[in-house]
């Protein structure tokens, strides 16, 4: 029914048989610690399953605790979670699908930190993290480039930088939460200096292994990064050898703002922004965003406003739905419900999370693994 939405794509080398993805989702199934446990090895067996080309697994940090969002952030930080990242990229794999991991310094939003560091002192809910040093933005670059080759080494297809989400690399790129007066800060090329020494430093350590980026392309944010900005940026991240760009828009500080969240109930939120990057580059782009319904997905690649898409928890919900869409069963699809927020709820809490919409027999077996 969808010509486009399942044709075959390639990404620097890697087939992809169609042009869904997984985009990253952090449900908190980690073990405390960030080590790789059976309930996210099964999570991401069942989303391998489901007919996505590529699976994108969700934030592991280079740094722990400094760059870790919470103690369920999985790690990359060291060789002693290699074992458990190669099975999981072996299962993604055995199911069918390209595996990669994004890999994440979460800055002024490092919740296991005791005390976060970012570019600058900017407040953060209450909490005023530490400005780095020359030296330690440095140590930090050669982090990125370590966890790169673990990636790598465990067998994953693809590894993203995550420069969404309002973490250290977007806040490096951002005019509100970067007001430092070295050459990392005030213009935007200084700005755009901590996101282009970490590609290039990831790049001389993993050689041709595809480079993505998880792109924030506006802050929603009066005073924050945004088109005007982001678009040159983008053209330089390409012209510095990036893999794709996966676009996003919202930051922590804007996500629960009202207008945000009405915005964010709409069919395709995010898409005109990947839209405006895709017509500044010559690399692929994934969009994101409550793409819920296959007539919608198609005609956004129709448009040419992104070549690939992300669903997150829309295939969450339902692993069935490439399958249901494929085959005209989409009054088959369990739908995420745009005014249900309870697994944020759930996560915001640190707990893992379950979706409250599925059958009772999976949501009691999923919630058994759990507790």
């Amino acid at each position: 029914m969808y010509p486009h939405l399942f044709s075959p794509f390639r990404i620097n080398g890697v087939e992809l048989p169609n042009r869904l993805t997984m985009a990253p989702l952090y449900l908190g199934y980690a073990a405390e610690g960030g080590a790789v446990s059976p309930l996210l090895l099964d999570h991401y067996r069942l989303m391998a399953q489901s007919g996505v080309a590529l699976l994108v697994v969700e934030n592991a940090t280079i740094d722990h605790p400094t760059g870790s969002g919470s103690n369920r952030t999985l790690r990359v930080d060291s060789d002693e979670y290699l074992e458990g990242l190669a099975t999981l990229a072996r299962i993604i794999k055995q199911e069918g699908a390209r595996a990669c991991l994004q890999i994440n310094h979460a800055g002024r939003f490092a919740g296991a930190a005791p005390q976060p560091v970012a570019p600058s002192a900017v407040e953060t809910f209450g909490r005023l993290p530490k400005p780095l040093s020359r030296d330690e933005i440095q140590e930090i670059i050669q982090k990125y480039a370590d966890a790169a080759r673990r990636v790598k080494q465990a067998g994953f297809d693809l590894v993203e930088l995550h420069g969404g989400t309002g973490y250290l690399l977007a806040q490096f790129a951002s005019p509100r939460t970067n007001r430092r007066e070295d050459d990392y800060g005030g213009s935007l090329e200084n700005r755009g200096k901590f996101p282009l020494e970490v590609l290039a430093r990831v790049r001389a350590a993993v050689g041709d292994f595809p480079v993505g980026y998880r792109f924030l392309a506006d802050e929603w944010l009066p005073d924050g990064l945004n088109l005007a900005e982001s678009g040159p940026l983008a053209q330089v991240l390409a012209a510095a050898g990036i893999a794709y760009l996966s676009v996003m828009g919202g930051t922590y500080e804007s996500f629960f703002l009202p207008e945000i969240v009405e915005k964010s109930k709409q069919d395709s939120y995010m898409v005109d922004l990947a839209a405006a990057i895709k017509a500044l580059v010559d690399v692929p782009v994934i969009t994101a965003g409550r793409i819920a319904k296959g007539e919608l997905a198609e005609e956004i690649l129709v448009q040419e406003k992104a070549d690939l898409l992300g669903l997150a928890r829309v295939l969450w919900a339902d692993p069935a739905w490439p399958q249901k869409v494929r085959e005209g069963r989409e009054s088959e699809i369990i739908p995420c419900d745009s005014d249900c927020d309870t697994c944020m709820q759930m996560v915001m809490r640190g707990n893992p999370a379950f979706c409250v919409h599925w059958p009772v027999e999976k949501m009691r077996a999923w919630k058994a693994k759990f507790e």
